[in-house]
């Protein structure tokens, strides 16, 4: 059993920069791809980035693609993933969800998590 602790997110200005953990506790956590998810109020819940379980293979959303990067520690006696979001916009608001899966190399649909976070909330003001 995976059970995931996230932190980090708060209330920041535009331009400002977060990072997210998602920290892991069961022995199986070193075998799980991370993937990253979000809400906007009023919008449905999207992708944003997964990496794969051993951290040499990551993928993101267009609209983060170049200002969020999520990298693994796996291994230690603290299992923690990250993802480090710059350049906020207001576009970035919500809530912020980690996931384990077992598919390796993660992927895109959140129905392929069995594991998840309770959120972190991010809010960018203008």
């Amino acid at each position: 059993q995976v059970r995931l602790i996230q932190s980090g997110g708060g209330l920041v200005q535009a331009g400002d920069s977060v990072r997210l953990s998602c920290s892991a506790s069961g022995s199986l956590f070193a075998n799980y791809a991370l993937g990253w998810f979000r809400q906007a109020p009023g919008k449905e819940r999207e992708f944003v980035a997964v990496g794969s379980w051993n951290g040499d293979s990551t993928e993101y959303a267009d609209s983060v693609k170049g200002r969020f990067t999520i990298s693994i520690s796996r291994g230690s006696a603290q299992n923690t993933d990250y993802m480090q979001m710059n350049n906020l916009t207001s576009e970035d608001t919500g809530v912020y969800y980690c996931a384990a899966t077992f598919r390796k190399y993660g992927s895109r649909l959140q129905e392929e998590f069995e594991c998840w976070g309770r959120g972190t909330q991010v809010t960018v003001s203008p």
